[in-house]
């Protein structure tokens, strides 16, 4: 029997067992650098405030949120075609005097891919 191969074999496995070693200690060294350099960055952040700079609700209490139905103005009259940027430029809202909301059908915001049938 040739036992030269049972050497090489050896020679290998010691070698086999010293590189996934070796890539530990490198993933163990880069999650050290990177504590480090995570450490760093916060000592740089300003400080979190204290209890008494948190923000505060009002006098008057909470605010609410408030919903207004607006309205675009009506596009000015004039001899002459209005190209885009004219029309968008200046353009602004008002308040609606309906208050209702518009909708499609009954029960549905009109939006698409709601999950619904849909209207039929």
């Amino acid at each position: 029997m040739n036992m030269e191969w049972t050497d090489i074999a050896a020679e290998r496995s010691v070698l086999g067992g010293i590189a996934p070693f070796l890539a530990g200690v490198v993933v163990v060294a880069m999650l050290i650098g990177a504590l480090w350099l995570g450490a760093r960055v916060r000592a740089r952040e300003p400080r979190r405030p204290r209890p008494d700079e948190q923000p505060r609700i009002p006098e008057g209490g909470p605010v609410h949120e408030e919903r207004l139905l607006r309205e675009p103005d009506e596009i000015p009259q004039s001899d002459r075609r209005l190209t885009p940027y004219e029309v968008h430029g200046n353009q602004g809202t008002r308040p609606s005097p309906d208050k209702k909301r518009p909708r499609w059908s009954k029960n549905s915001s009109g939006g698409f891919g709601s999950g619904g049938l849909g209207a039929h």
